[in-house]
């Protein structure tokens, strides 16, 4: 590979690609225009140009290859975009019989108001991801995510729908409860769709010293050591303030490679089925 392309890949992937489809869900959804048309399509030509990085400029060949996972966690994208894209509808829906708050500030910028919302659904993702790994029943359901043997595009949204709803729900509904109108949550977590997708990417790319507030591939890698003790860092979705706060953010130039993610003491089952039943049997 020449060169320039490698360097343009390491360097400019995140800002253009991520950047860009932020930009472009920023305007749609500051334009009014359709939702379904639109942001679900941008989102996920994002999701597509990071899978196809991941042959162009892989950070770890081995996870190239297909660990027999690739049909079962299509199937998990498939549930867990749903989900994600079916936010705002919900929002919609149950605005309609809950008293919400009139704090949101309505005036600001669509943007700023993204990043409010954003700000307070990270913090509640980040602090029942951290639950997720403390309390026994949580991790059952959490388990799913971490059995994955390989680091891919694709991981980020390998969960359990219960896990999903339990790591989403009390962020999402502080926002709902404080007024943030349902385009603006739904923007934000269109956004994280594509992000989720970088940080598990196998991709050579980094982003600099945004890597001490930004939970990308090479700071999130280390949270999924087959080794548990070593996993309990970096539990940030899309910002790493709450790690740095809370004293669990780790970095290591080293990296993490092939043969040290996955679960060590445990396997998971190899179809949809199976895992969505593994946590009710182990």
């Amino acid at each position: 590979m020449k060169p320039v392309i490698k360097y343009i890949v390491r360097w400019g992937a995140y800002p253009i690609i991520f950047g860009g489809c932020a930009i472009a869900l920023l305007a749609a959804t500051s334009n009014n225009l359709p939702y379904w048309q639109l942001v679900p399509l941008i989102s996920g030509l994002g999701m597509a140009c990071v899978a196809l990085l991941e042959h162009v400029q892989p950070y770890e060949p081995a996870w190239l290859s297909d660990h027999g996972d690739t049909g079962v966690d299509i199937l998990h994208a498939l549930v867990s975009l749903t989900l994600i894209f079916l936010t705002a509808e919900s929002a919609s829906f149950l605005v309609q019989f809950l008293p919400v708050a009139s704090l949101w500030p309505a005036h600001w910028p669509t943007w700023a108001q993204v990043l409010l919302a954003g700000a307070i659904i990270d913090f509640g993702l980040w602090s029942m991801h951290r639950a997720s790994h403390s309390n026994v029943r949580l991790w059952k359901l959490h388990a799913i995510h971490h059995s994955a043997e390989r680091l891919y595009w694709l991981n980020g949204e390998r969960r359990h729908p219960l896990s999903a709803l339990v790591l989403g729900a009390p962020g999402i509904a502080v926002a709902v409860f404080a007024g943030a109108p349902p385009e603006i949550i739904g923007c934000w977590l269109a956004i994280v769709a594509v992000h989720l997708a970088f940080q598990h990417a196998n991709v050579d790319y980094s982003v600099g010293i945004f890597r001490q507030v930004l939970c990308v591939a090479e700071i999130h890698r280390w949270h999924h050591k087959r080794d548990y003790e070593d996993a309990q860092v970096n539990f940030g979705e899309f910002w790493l303030i709450w790690d740095h706060l809370f004293g669990t953010f780790h970095h290591d130039r080293q990296g993490v490679r092939a043969g040290e993610v996955g679960l060590r003491d445990e396997t998971a089952p190899m179809s949809y089925l199976g895992q969505l039943a593994w946590p009710w049997r182990t």
